[in-house]
């Protein structure tokens, strides 16, 4: 995957839910904000040195403020390898309002993320090509859908990967700094986020699941960037006529569940 500078994405694939979105809405603690290690996260999948990409939540002491994180990271695997760090974060300026695209150098992330993980080896892997969309629904959510439809409810199927949006534009959304007030509802955490239109080529970094087989997962979850300064989250694309997509993905084999929190709720998952 050249958008990536990676080999391929297979060899023991498996997602990793960590935290949740309970840890962000309604409110923020700042004296108490829940922080991970990619390296830790791989070992408790079973799977040092592991690829790592996905969507999550940056860490607000290493950036300085709240952002969306897009990971991309070879995990490090003791004496043997200190792993590289190939990630993105977006924040929202102080001074514009716009978004700023920032190469991510840590390890260090917060909050929540849904991460694909692998030996990052070529193989075989599901191409999707889509374009001249006619729907409502996402690429993302046509493809989740699809899984839930064909393998029922008994069956979780788990997938991770990326897709470029080669062409057309996106709407995508950056969280500013934590809300001072709580977040009771979907259109309180909308009002809160900051949405932009964004504009092709746009490399996206996307988990999803068919369905939660009761261990409070959030059922996808999509991250993009670029080289030309956007990024942030994946909603849908807004040229529906125009848009053009390409991924490579891989069934995952297992699921790991990471800090779960001790309460949830569906507020702010979308």
């Amino acid at each position: 995957l050249d958008f990536l500078r990676l080999e391929g994405l297979c060899g023991n694939a498996r997602l990793a839910d960590v935290g949740g979105v309970p840890n962000l809405v309604p409110l923020v603690d700042p004296e108490n904000i829940q922080y991970f290690d990619f390296d830790d996260v791989a070992k408790r999948c079973d799977l040092p040195g592991a690829f790592v990409l996905g969507a999550g939540a940056g860490s607000s002491r290493f950036v300085g403020v709240n952002c969306e994180l897009m990971p991309n990271i070879r995990t490090a695997k003791g004496a043997e390898s200190a792993g590289e760090i190939r990630s993105y974060s977006a924040k929202v300026s102080e001074k514009d309002g716009s978004c700023i695209l920032e190469h991510y150098e840590s390890k260090e992330f917060s909050l929540l993320a849904n991460l694909f993980l692998s030996d990052g080896q070529p193989g075989k892997v599901l191409k999707v090509e889509a374009s001249n969309r006619t729907g409502d629904t996402n690429f993302v959510t046509c493809m989740r859908l699809a899984l839930a439809e064909y393998y029922g409810p008994e069956k979780p199927v788990g997938i991770g990967g990326a897709f470029l949006i080669d062409k057309g534009k996106a709407k995508l959304h950056v969280m500013p700094a934590f809300s001072k007030v709580p977040l009771q509802s979907d259109d309180d955490v909308a009002k809160w986020l900051r949405f932009y239109e964004m504009t092709s080529q746009l490399v996206c970094l996307s988990v999803f699941i068919s369905h939660d087989p009761n261990l409070d997962l959030r059922l996808e979850h999509t991250h993009c960037f670029s080289d030309h300064g956007e990024g942030g989250h994946y909603h849908w694309d807004t040229t529906p006529e125009e848009v053009k997509y390409v991924g490579y993905f891989v069934p995952a084999q297992h699921i790991y569940r990471i800090g779960q929190p001790k309460s949830t709720h569906n507020v702010g998952r979308d």
